[in-house]
Order: structure tokens, then C-alpha cells, then sequence
């Protein structure tokens, strides 16, 4: 796990450029404090930083890579990790490669040289990768199927440059000559989805290669990028007798994940919140480490906690469990900071709680495994229940559902039978926008000084339903947030969060081969029984703990509704709206009644308060430069 840094030129002129990477590259050192190193040739200059997991002595990076006739053909940098380089190296060697070292970074070049850009289809784990090719002048970018690691890219008429963070581009403006404006179209879909959806970034300038895609860039050339792996949940029924088989399947793929997971030559810990996803992959991992340590957070505030519950299932499976507890006071301290680590704004509360357990993790370990991607595979949102529920108006004749749909509107809020009558009526390619929208149009009008309609949530949905049509409801809704919440929020928080404390976080449910047993699921082995997950809670039956088998998911809760309303957090949220310079970009005396009303319990407003305050302050930091988020990259704090 590392953070990597690179300029492709436009006029062959690398060396001058090594200075700016040079400068740039401490921006992510929380990535990789282990080491650092840069190289170049003509064209291209790459920096690294290191986070050693496997291959503790060698595996430097930048690595350079090539056949006998063509020795150092190859420049490459990559971040994440490949849980099969066992098993890639091997069958590499029996096609004739050598290796100099025994680390997961060398099979993808060798791979890349045999394979070409099709080496992504059979690495299995994390990736962002750079490879140079000397000989073909071209180069070869990629990211992971699922986008668990990030890259982003700025091309100006100095060249291409490529990174894991953007703040590494941002400090390169100078030098490259880029662009620092607001993309204001990604600023409205930030507010309307609570995080900017790639390909896009807050800076105009700046954009994301694609989960799932692999790019070629050439000297002067533009990004040209190729999907190469487009998830599709292909159901099909399952027969009574053959229910088990399928659960026995889930099992199987999910035992050899986590197994795989576990390759490191540094120890490996688990978070365990209260539900089914952390609990089984911690179950799992004890298998492989019997000394297993578990991590959990939570509020003093009842309600808003899981630790009990995790502590339970630490103790069921024989694990070691520690615990940080976060008050008030030290979620709103650390705001600044969180917002800087993740480059856009994120606006989820549990960001906070997520980086103080990862801080308290990274005390003991270097690596943790969580559980991200089982609601998204497995059918594990409640939404998911809806199109159950809404089923009777597919029967209903379309002119008479127009006829309802203008009914609900005109019903008054809060009116019985109002929401199922509106949801009924209107197509889910309209109701459904994924896990994540805060503000309806009439709402997002009222706190935007430009927002405009065609904007909207759709203009990021539209081209993902418009590839689903041949899917189920359930499967179309889970094909929605893989493309949206899963890689906007759930995925950013946990690389990002994770890597300000020098900590790798690994996603066994988000692996090729478990995805290609749940693709399989039928939504009425996803659905049913009055829960969600069912084919994987009957999977899990013989592994986790019986009193975590049906609990509905929590995560890590916050009581964000309670503190902005009241004395915790409401006057630091005045003092955030009042102090900020987003006046062209927000109505503020709008946002400001928002928070009395909120205040006076006329609405519950916490989830768009936050939105809107977490963009002010990451505008504070990165446009402004009122606030100072408290890190010096180049005098690392954190104790290693």
C-alpha cells in the first residue's frame, strides 16, 4: 500500500520536472512513511512512497523491468496490493520470466509485458497502477475492477500527471501550469449526492481514471481510457434443492478471499462493528491468525454504539478487541484534518469515527480487513425491500399512473399513504439515485446560488440504468450504487481515512471470485424472509456467531441529529457557516435558517447541514486558505 506520483511529458524534458515531483511527493507521505524514491528518463518522471507490506527488503519502487534484449524497458509505480502474486509469479515463471524479487508488484509488469493492458483481468486485489514503456513511448495507466484505490490525472500542455492524491497534483499547479478552478456542475452533484462522482473532482482540472478501467497516454497525448470490467448481476433462479449449494458456493469463495487477504509479511487486524459483514470476515481471519486483534468505535450517546455488540462477537470467536470511544469535542477537532486527507469532501459522519479507529488500529497493526461491499453484492441496503413492496403498480396501466403521480404531488406533506403513492408512481430510474441524496431540486435551490435542473442526480444516474435494463429491480439497484455510493463514499472513506494513519485497509467481499458467485444470487435469495443479505446470512450460519447472524446493520452510527441541534456541535456549525467565503456558491442566510430550524426541531435537516459543512470547510482549506487542517507532511506526526 503507497502512494504514487507521475508526470508523463509533452516535450521531453522529464528532468525538469523531478524538482516539482520531488516537492509534491511529502503531500501523501501518510501513504508510504517506510520510504520514498523518484526516477526519470526523457519523458517520463515517476515518485513513490512506500507503505512495506510483502517483501519488507525489496520490491523497491519505482521498479524497472525488462526481458534480456530489452533490459529496464519498463518504469512502473503501484499502489495496492495483488492477492494472487503467488500464483501469477508462478505461472509467469513456467512461461519463461524471471523475477528479482519475491513481492506482488513484479508479476503486474512481467504480466503487463506478456499480457499487455489485459494483465488487469487477472490480477486479483487493489490497484492504481503506472506503466511506462520506453519502447512503445506510451503510458499505461489502470485502476482495480471495483475503484478501492484511487488515481487522479491533470493533462496540460506540460504533459500528463498522474497521482493517488490530488492535493500531489495541486501542489504541481505551478509547474504545469493547471487550471485551479470549481467545476460547478461537480459542486452540485456533490451537494446533491453527498460526495463528487468520478470521473469528476471539485477542480476542473482535475479528473479520476474509473474503477474498472485501464487508460493509455502517449507524450502530449490526451487520457485514452478503456472499461474492462463491467459488472453484471446475471440471476437466475435457483431451485429449492439447490439453495445450499449456492450458500455452500458463498462460503467457499468467501473463506478463500479472506485466506488470501491475509498474505502479508506484517500482522493483520480486523474491524468488527455489530453486524454480519466485519463479524464474518473477522471469524474468517482468525482462522489464519490466531492472535487476531479487533477494532471497534463508538458514542457515549446511547444508541449511536455498537460496541457492546462488536465486544460480544470479539469474545465469541476468541479475538482480542479494542475499543476508542469518540466524544463531541474530538469529532469536531479533527473535521479540518479529515477533510485535507481526503482531497473532495465526503459527507459522511462516519468519516470521523472511522479515522480514530484507525488511528487506535494503527497503534498495533498495518493492515486490517473490513467489510465493505457485502451490502452492494449481497442485497444488504433496506431500500433494497422496495421494489417488493411497490410491486402491485406495475399492474396498474400507465395513463392511470401519470393520473397518480400528479395526485401525490398535490397531497400535503406528511398526508397517510402520500410517499408510497409518489414512489409507486414514479419510474425507478427517477426514484432511485442510490444511498446518498440529500437534497430534493426545491431543496437544493434554496441553499445553491446556480443550481440548475439539469444537473440533477439523473445526469449521473442515467448512463448506469441505461445498462441495467435486462436486470431485476433488486439487481439494477445494487448495479446503481457499485457505480455511485460504493465508489463515491464507501470507498473513498476507507482508502482515505485509513491511509492518513498509514494503515491498509483490505476488502475481502470486494474479490473477483466472490463477486462471481454473488452475481449469480436471485433477488429473492437476497430479499425474503423479512431481512436483507439472506443468501449470505444462511451462508455464514456455521461461522459467525449466532446473536450477530440477523442484526440489521448499524456500522459506525453517529448522532449527528442530536449534536447539531444542540449544545455539542450547533454554535461550531454557526461559527463554520458564518466564518466561510462560499457566499457565490451558497445562500447563507438559507443555510443559516436551516440550522435554526433544525435547531427548533422543525426539520430534520443533519444530513444536508453536514453536506453543506463539510464542503465549507474543505473549502476553507483548499480555496480559501483560512483554515489550517494541522498537518505537516513533511515532519510526519504519526508515531510509526
Amino acid at each position: 500500500m503507497c502512494g504514487l506520483l507521475g508526470m508523463l511529458t509533452s516535450h521531453c524534458n522529464a528532468a525538469s520536472f523531478a524538482p516539482a515531483i520531488e516537492h509534491a511527493l511529502p503531500c501523501m507521505r501518510h501513504r508510504g512513511p517506510d520510504e520514498a524514491g523518484t526516477w526519470h528518463d526523457d519523458h517520463a518522471v515517476f515518485g513513490f512512497n512506500r507503505l512495506s507490506i510483502i517483501d519488507l527488503k525489496h520490491s523497491h519502487q519505482p521498479l524497472q523491468w525488462g526481458p534480456e534484449d530489452q533490459p529496464d524497458r519498463y518504469a512502473m509505480t503501484f499502489n495496492g496490493e495483488i492477492y494472487n502474486y503467488i500464483e501469477l509469479r508462478e505461472e509467469l515463471n513456467t512461461l519463461g520470466y524471471q523475477f528479482n524479487t519475491s513481492g506482488d508488484g513484479e508479476p503486474i509488469v512481467v504480466g503487463f509485458h506478456h499480457w499487455g493492458p489485459d494483465v488487469v483481468k487477472h490480477l486479483r486485489g487493489m490497484f492504481g497502477v503506472a506503466i511506462w514503456d520506453s519502447i512503445e513511448q506510451k503510458l499505461f495507466l489502470a485502476r482495480d475492477p471495483f475503484g478501492i484505490k484511487p488515481l487522479y490525472y491533470s493533462t496540460t500542455d506540460a504533459g500528463t500527471v498522474f497521482a493517488s492524491e490530488k492535493k500531489c497534483i495541486l501542489d504541481m499547479a505551478g509547474a504545469i501550469d493547471l487550471d485551479l478552478s470549481l467545476d460547478h456542475r461537480a459542486i452540485e452533484h456533490y451537494v446533491d449526492l453527498q460526495y463528487t462522482p468520478e470521473p469528476e473532482s471539485l477542480h476542473a482540472g482535475i479528473r479520476r481514471l474509473e474503477s474498472g478501467t485501464y487508460a493509455f497516454v502517449t507524450p502530449g497525448g490526451t487520457v485514452d481510457s478503456t472499461r474492462y470490467f463491467e459488472p453484471k448481476f446475471k440471476t437466475t433462479p435457483v431451485p429449492k434443492d439447490k439453495e445450499q449449494d449456492l450458500f455452500d458456493r458463498i462460503a467457499a469463495a468467501l473463506e478463500d478471499s479472506v485466506a488470501k487477504h491475509m498474505r502479508a509479511d506484517v500482522t493483520v487486524g480486523s474491524f468488527l462493528s455489530g453486524g454480519i459483514d466485519s463479524t464474518a470476515i473477522a471469524t474468517l481471519a482468525k482462522r489464519h491468525n490466531p492472535n487476531l486483534l479487533t477494532f471497534t468505535t463508538g458514542f457515549e450517546r446511547e444508541g449511536y454504539s455498537e460496541v457492546d455488540v462488536a465486544a460480544e462477537s470479539a469474545a465469541a470467536i476468541g479475538a482480542e478487541h479494542i475499543v476508542k470511544v469518540v466524544s463531541p469535542e474530538e469529532y469536531a477537532d479533527a473535521v479540518p484534518k479529515i477533510m485535507w486527507y481526503l482531497d473532495d469532501p465526503v459527507a459522511d459522519p462516519s468519516l470521523v469515527p472511522l479515522y480514530f479507529v484507525a488511528a487506535e488500529a494503527r497503534k498495533h497493526v498495518k493492515v486490517v480487513l473490513s467489510g465493505e461491499g457485502a451490502d452492494e453484492l449481497f442485497g444488504g441496503y433496506t431500500i433494497y425491500k422496495e421494489p417488493l413492496s411497490l410491486a402491485p403498480f406495475d399492474k396498474v396501466p400507465a395513463p392511470l399512473l401519470k393520473g397518480l403521480n400528479r395526485l401525490s404531488r398535490v397531497l400535503r406533506e406528511g398526508m397517510k399513504g402520500k410517499s408510497l403513492l409518489e414512489r409507486g408512481t414514479t419510474p425507478m430510474e427517477k426514484r432511485y439515485y442510490g444511498n446518498a441524496r440529500s437534497f430534493n431540486y426545491e431543496q437544493l435551490s434554496r441553499v445553491l446560488i446556480d443550481a440548475r435542473p439539469e444537473w440533477d442526480h439523473t445526469d449521473v444516474t442515467a448512463p448506469i440504468y441505461a445498462k441495467s435494463r435486462d436486470m431485476d429491480p433488486v439487481a439494477r439497484m445494487q448495479h446503481l450504487d457499485l457505480f455511485t455510493w460504493m465508489r463515491g463514499d464507501i470507498l473513498v472513506k476507507a482508502d482515505k481515512i485509513t491511509m492518513a494513519n498509514s494503515l491498509e485497509l483490505r476488502v475481502p467481499f470486494l474479490d473477483r471470485e466472490v463477486f462471481a458467485v454473488a452475481e449469480t444470487i436471485p433477488y429473492d435469495l437476497k430479499i425474503t424472509e423479512g431481512t436483507t443479505k439472506y443468501a449470505l446470512r444462511k451462508a455464514m450460519e456455521q461461522i459467525v456467531p449466532a446473536h450477530v447472524l440477523h442484526r440489521k446493520k448499524l456500522g459506525f452510527p453517529v448522532p449527528m441529529r442530536h449534536w447539531l441541534a444542540g449544545d455539542e456541535l450547533h454554535g461550531w456549525a454557526l461559527e463554520q457557516i458564518t466564518a466561510s467565503g462560499t457566499e457565490h456558491i451558497f445562500n447563507k442566510p438559507a443555510v443559516l435558517e436551516m440550522l435554526e430550524e433544525h435547531r427548533q426541531g422543525v426539520s430534520d435537516h443533519s444530513r444536508r447541514l453536514w453536506t453543506v459543512l463539510s464542503f465549507m470547510i474543505w473549502h476553507g482549506i483548499f480555496v480559501e486558505h483560512r483554515i489550517d487542517p494541522g498537518i505537516e507532511e513533511r515532519d510526519y506526526p504519526v508515531e510509526l
